[in-house]
C-alpha cells in the first residue's frame, strides 16, 4: 500500500472538512481502517479452516459454514470502508475541478481578470451540495451495513456452537467456531465506531444546513433594513418637495439665524434730542 498517496488524500479531505468532518476522518482512519488492517484481518484469517464439525461426511462442513457465514465479516467491512470513504474523495475531485476551471479561465482572459472561484475550497454553490450529499451517503452506507450485519448475525454475536442438519450432513451435526469471544469483541467495536460515525455525519449535515439557513436569514434581515431606510429617505425627500411646491421654506440647523427686532420710531427721536 502506498502510504504517501493515502496521506495526501487524507490531508486533502481534512483541508476541506469542518470540525465534525475532521473528527470523523480521524475516527475512521484510526479506529476502523487501522484496526481492520492490523488486528481484525488476522482474527478472521483461520475462519473456515478452524470451523470443526463432529462428522467426517464429505461436504458437510463446507455447506454448514456457507449457511451460517454467507459473507465474511472481513469482506463486509472492507466493502463498507471503501463505500464510506469514496464520497470524501468526491469532494476533493470537485475542488480540483473548480481549481482547474479557474486556472483555465485566467489563462484565457489574462491574469488581471477576476477569478472564477475566489476560494475554490469554500463550500458554496455546487460544492455545498456535493459535501452535503457525501455526508448523507456516508451515514446511509453505515446504516445499511449495520442492518446487513444484524440480518446475517443476530445481535451482532457469534455463538460458540451451531447445529446444522443441511444435506449432505447425515443428521444434526454440531459445528464449533474458532475464537468466538474475540470475534464478538471486534464486531461490537466496529459496530460502535460505525454508530459514532453516523452520529458525526448527521451532526455535520445539521451544522451545514443550520449555518446556511442562518446566513439566509441574516441576508434577508439586512435587505429588509436597507429597504426600510430607502423608503424613509424617499418619504423625507417627497415631503421636502411638497413643502417647496406649496411656497414654504425649509430651514436647516446650519442656516437658522436669530431674528432682529426693529427699533421703534419714538426711541429714535428721543435719542436724537439728547445733546
Amino acid at each position: 500500500m502506498n502510504w504517501g498517496v493515502f496521506e495526501g488524500l487524507l490531508s486533502g479531505v481534512n483541508k476541506y472538512s469542518t470540525i465534525f468532518g475532521r473528527i470523523w476522518l480521524s475516527l475512521v482512519f484510526i479506529f476502523r481502517v487501522m484496526v481492520y488492517i492490523v488486528a481484525a484481518e488476522r482474527v478472521w484469517s483461520d475462519d473456515h479452516k478452524d470451523f470443526d464439525c463432529n462428522t467426517r461426511q464429505p461436504g458437510c462442513g463446507n455447506v454448514c459454514f456457507d449457511h451460517f457465514f454467507p459473507v465474511s465479516h472481513i469482506r463486509l467491512w472492507a466493502l463498507q470502508l471503501i463505500l464510506v470513504t469514496c464520497p470524501s474523495l468526491l469532494v476533493i475531485m470537485h475542488v480540483a475541478y473548480r481549481e482547474a476551471q479557474d486556472q483555465k479561465c485566467r489563462q484565457a482572459e489574462g491574469q488581471g481578470k477576476l477569478r472564477l472561484y475566489p476560494n475554490p475550497g469554500k463550500k458554496r454553490g455546487g460544492l455545498w451540495w456535493t459535501y452535503l450529499f457525501s455526508l448523507i451517503f456516508k451515514a446511509t452506507v453505515d446504516v445499511v451495513f449495520l442492518y446487513i450485519f444484524h440480518r446475517f448475525y443476530k445481535n451482532y454475536t457469534l455463538p460458540s456452537v451451531v447445529r446444522c442438519e443441511i444435506p449432505p450432513c447425515p443428521n444434526i451435526v454440531d459445528c464449533y467456531i474458532s475464537r468466538p469471544t474475540e470475534k464478538n469483541i471486534f464486531t461490537f467495536f466496529m459496530v460502535i465506531t460505525a454508530c459514532v460515525c453516523i452520529l458525526l455525519s448527521l451532526m455535520e449535515a445539521c451544522y451545514l444546513v443550520g449555518k446556511r439557513c442562518r446566513e439566509k436569514l441574516s441576508k434577508r434581515k439586512g435587505s429588509r433594513r436597507d429597504e426600510r431606510l430607502l423608503d424613509k429617505d424617499c418619504c423625507c425627500a417627497q415631503g421636502e418637495q411638497t413643502s417647496l411646491e406649496a411656497g414654504g421654506q425649509i430651514f436647516h440647523g446650519a442656516d437658522y439665524k436669530l431674528p432682529i427686532a426693529p427699533i421703534p420710531a419714538s426711541s429714535q427721536k428721543g435719542t436724537e434730542a439728547v445733546p
